[in-house]
């Protein structure tokens, strides 16, 4: 499958993804050109309000480090392993469609200060059924923020969360 942001255009290749068959990958890791596009096509879909960008590690990453960088927004990432240096973290269950099984998001408890009153915008690479999205939402929350956006490069099936994204790629091919 082919997909073109901006100028950049990419072969996707196609990964069995449990029962729902093969999926189109797309890999901003390593892929600086396909993520300065697509942070350059996101960058005015981001909420005028927005105070803090939010993702999870890994794909994502890069793609909000861009958009940080273009938009003077500071970003926070959601860890999927708890790490030894982490104070007082904030854990939110996940089921993951990537893998199949239940994940575990962790927010170490000094970046979720950064979150306290603030309103933060979700980024994601790609948004399936909106869970992971749904668990950082949770994050959010309970850190003491307030949820102004839901932004993802490629939305990927069914989600009835407010989506704000650049593509929709097939759910199966």
């Amino acid at each position: 499958m082919r997909v073109t942001v901006g100028d950049v255009t990419r072969e996707l290749p196609t990964v069995r993804v449990g029962s729902l068959g093969r999926v189109p990958l797309v890999e901003f890791i390593g892929d600086s050109e396909l993520t300065n596009a697509a942070a350059e096509a996101m960058l005015p879909l981001i909420p005028e309000d927005t105070e803090v960008l939010l993702t999870v590690v890994t794909n994502a990453l890069p793609l909000t480090h861009e958009l940080s960088d273009r938009s003077g927004i500071p970003y926070v990432v959601v860890r999927k392993k708890r790490r030894t240096y982490m104070q007082d973290p904030l854990i939110q269950d996940v089921p993951s469609l990537t893998l199949g099984v239940a994940e575990t998001l962790w927010l170490d408890g000094r970046h979720a200060a950064r979150l306290k009153g603030k309103r933060v915008t979700i980024v994601q690479d790609v948004v399936a059924t909106g869970g992971t999205a749904q668990a950082l939402a949770r994050l959010v929350e309970r850190a003491g923020g307030q949820v102004a956006g839901y932004l993802a490069a490629f939305k990927q099936g069914n989600t009835t969360l407010p989506l704000t994204y650049l593509q929709e790629l097939p759910q199966s091919l």
